[in-house]
């Protein structure tokens, strides 16, 4: 899991990055003209930085599930490439026009984020 915890935070850095830039670049032309454009923005900007933060975690997943292999470690990896996936998933897609009802999973990504973090400390526990 070691590898693959490291790949998934390299290819979420580069998204992030890359999505992250379209947002301060190419998407506010796009959006400018609309109403809810601060709130879109804010959205964007929220998904951008969660996405950003959890791909750096997923290299600490991938140093707890060298150190210490187990049901912990891979839950914490796979608990923040979820949550990255709804989470950050749902804000990028309503802040580019998906129905409004996608900020109802939003909360679902955020708790597997938080289980993800939580795993990690149950495996950083178990540390000797």
């Amino acid at each position: 899991m070691e590898r693959f915890f490291l790949v998934a935070a390299g290819i979420n850095g580069v998204l992030a990055v890359g999505l992250g830039a379209f947002g301060a670049h190419g998407l506010q032309s796009r959006l400018a003209g609309l109403d809810d454009f601060e709130r879109r923005m804010a959205w964007w900007q929220t998904a951008s930085h969660y996405h950003l933060t959890h791909a750096l975690a997923l290299g600490l997943c991938a140093y707890l599930a060298q150190q210490k292999p187990g049901a912990a470690a891979n839950l914490s990896g796979q608990a923040l490439l979820v949550g990255i996936v709804i989470f950050c998933g749902s804000l990028y897609a309503m802040t580019l026009g998906a129905p409004r009802w996608f900020g109802a999973i939003t909360p679902i990504g955020g708790l597997a984020l938080m289980l993800g973090w939580a795993a990690v400390a149950v495996g950083a526990w178990q540390l000797r």
